[in-house]
This record gives structure tokens, sequence and C-alpha cells, in this order.
């Protein structure tokens, strides 16, 4: 049977592992012997998903060797600040020819590497068209709960996608494929900024025409970066980059979202961040996805606004006004 290994054990990665548990072998590993007894004893994880039943056939472990010697699949379920170290621990025990799928949407702040990038530079002779990521609209409650939703596995590697995409595929959890893993990737990252931008608009008591006036020259501002990198302008309007904005800046389950509404309403980013148990990553990879489109000349309007209110003390009214009051332009131009 298909040993696979869940590096992290916060709600995605636990969602993640449960569902590996249903067609493998799956073992998730967390830095807290608590979360290790939990799941093993009692089959939850009561500080992610509380009252959500997990296998009994999923084991966990705070032994990273234990987790990866073995594994067919390897999956990084650690926010992007911990992504490196917690993957150079656990170097020695990945074997090259095993899949490595990141859960991780986010980009390393200094090196600008999207998670893959980070991947292929600590795993130095791994095959490169194995390392890939898992994205989509995939709120992880909703999904440890049943409910039916959709997602993309993207690698380059034919066999590996076929085998992965088995792997994943559940009665309520459709996993298509997809070779665009920088479009993918670069989608799953920058929603989580535009995620901010909505939960502020709401936040600030505006209403649906102006959140959907944001999400949608979000996505172009996704798509502009993503095709700039190299991914593949259909890959915007599919479930990496459409799906995933529309869920993370409606939902009231999207964390980021969650901490633009906040900032809205008034509270500083230190205090909404001590009170959060779970990462939201657009508050640390704003300033990584800026640097990115600056260094390949991309205009980011909506980011660049959330980055001013994030890092610059720039009061959140002043987003919507600088937006509204920018030159007038035609909507559809050249991605490129």
């Amino acid at each position: 049977m298909t040993r696979v290994a869940v590096i992290g054990a916060g709600s995605w990665g636990t969602t993640v592992a449960a569902i590996a548990a249903t067609n493998a072998d799956a073992v998730l590993w967390a830095r807290d012997a608590d979360v290790v007894a939990r799941v093993n004893n009692d089959h939850t994880n009561p500080d992610y998903l509380p009252d959500i039943a997990l296998p009994p056939s999923l084991r966990a472990t705070s032994d990273l060797s234990d987790a990866c010697s073995d594994a067919d699949v390897v999956v990084m379920g650690v926010p992007s600040h911990g992504f490196r170290s917690v993957l150079e621990a656990a170097r020695p025990a990945i074997r090259d020819e095993v899949p490595v799928l990141s859960l991780s949407k986010g980009v390393e702040q200094g090196t600008l590497f999207r998670m893959t990038e980070v991947v292929a530079d600590v795993l130095g002779s791994h095959r490169a068209d194995r390392i890939g990521v898992l994205t989509g609209p995939n709120l992880a409650r909703e999904v440890a709960m049943g409910q039916p939703t959709a997602s993309v596995v993207a690698v380059t590697d034919p066999d590996a996608a076929m085998e992965l995409q088995a792997l994943f595929m559940t009665a309520t959890f459709r996993v298509y494929t997809n070779p665009d893993v920088v479009g993918c990737e670069i989608a799953g990252a920058l929603k989580n900024v535009i995620a901010l931008a909505a939960g502020i608009a709401h936040g600030l008591g505006y209403g649906d025409n102006t959140k959907a006036a944001l999400i949608t020259r979000g996505l172009a501002e996704l798509a502009r970066l993503g095709t700039k990198l190299g991914g593949d302008p259909m890959t915007f309007s599919g479930l990496a980059g459409m799906g995933d904005l529309v869920a993370t800046c409606t939902s009231e389950k999207s964390r980021n979202r969650t901490v633009g509404v906040a900032l809205g309403q008034g509270r500083t980013l230190d205090e909404i961040v001590a009170e959060m148990k779970m990462v939201a990553e657009g508050v640390k990879s704003t300033q990584a996805v800026l640097e990115l489109a600056a260094r390949h000349g991309v205009e980011m309007p909506i980011a660049e606004q959330v980055g001013a209110v994030l890092y610059d003390g720039v009061p959140v009214a002043e987003i919507v006004p600088a937006l509204m009051l920018r030159e007038a332009k035609p909507e559809l131009r050249n991605p490129q």
C-alpha cells in the first residue's frame, strides 16, 4: 500500500492526511506531543479541527524521520515562514524520486521563492518533475466535514500526476490534474493578499458591488504576475485561480479575510495576529509578493494598498479612494 507522510498538523495538513488515510497508509507529523497523542488515541485534532472525527487508521508522530523514511509521497503542510527549516530537517529521509507536494500558499521572504522552488533548493538532487502543489477552493473545515469540493494537483510528471490524483480523490473531494505548477502556485499565494483587501472592504461596511470589483480586479493582478512568471493564463480562470480566490475572499472561515475584516473595523494588526492560532499567510507574504511584482515590472495596485496598510501604517479607509482615483484605463489588457 502507498505510504503518505503529511508534514504539519494544522487544519489543512490534518484534513489532507485524513483524506489520504481513506486511500493509503497515512502518517501525520506534528511538533506538539499532545496533538500526536490526541490524533492517535482520540482520533481528533481539537486545536485545529474541533468536533471532526479523524480516520482511526491515521497515525501521528513527532519524529520527522519516522514520518518520511518509508514514504512514497511527502506532503508539506507547513506555513511558508517555517517551510524551509522543517524540510531541511526532513531531507535525509526523503528519497529523490518521491513526489513532494506543497500545501502552503505563500512566498518565502528574502529569496522570493515559491514553495516548490524552496523544495528544489533544499532537496537538491530531487526529481524536479515530481515537485508540485495541491491547491484550490479548499477551506479545511468544510473539506474535513465531507462537503463536496474540487482541487488541483499540479505536477509536471504525468505519471505522478495520475497517481496523486487517484491517491487524494474521494467521493466528496474531486481532484483534477494540471501541469502548470507555476500558475497554480502563484495563484494560491496571491489570492491571500486579495482576500485581505476584500476583508478590509467588508470591515469598512462596503457592500457586494465593492467586493465583487475587488475580487475581479484581484484576479487580473493574479493573472498578470502569474503569466509573467511563466504560468498558463487559463490556470487563473480555473480552480487554483478564480475558484480559490472566490472562496478565500467571501468565506467567514477564511483566515486572511478574517484579518482584513478586523483591520477594516479599526483593530491593529498586532492584536489580531496575537489572537489567532492559525497562520494567515497573506500577512507575511504580501511583502514578498510586492517585491516579486517589482522585480518583474508587474503592476499590482490592490496588493500595494494592502501592503501600505500592513507595513506602512496607512489608514484602511484610504484603500478604496486610492484605487478608485487611479488613472482611467481599459479593463482588458494583455496580461503579459
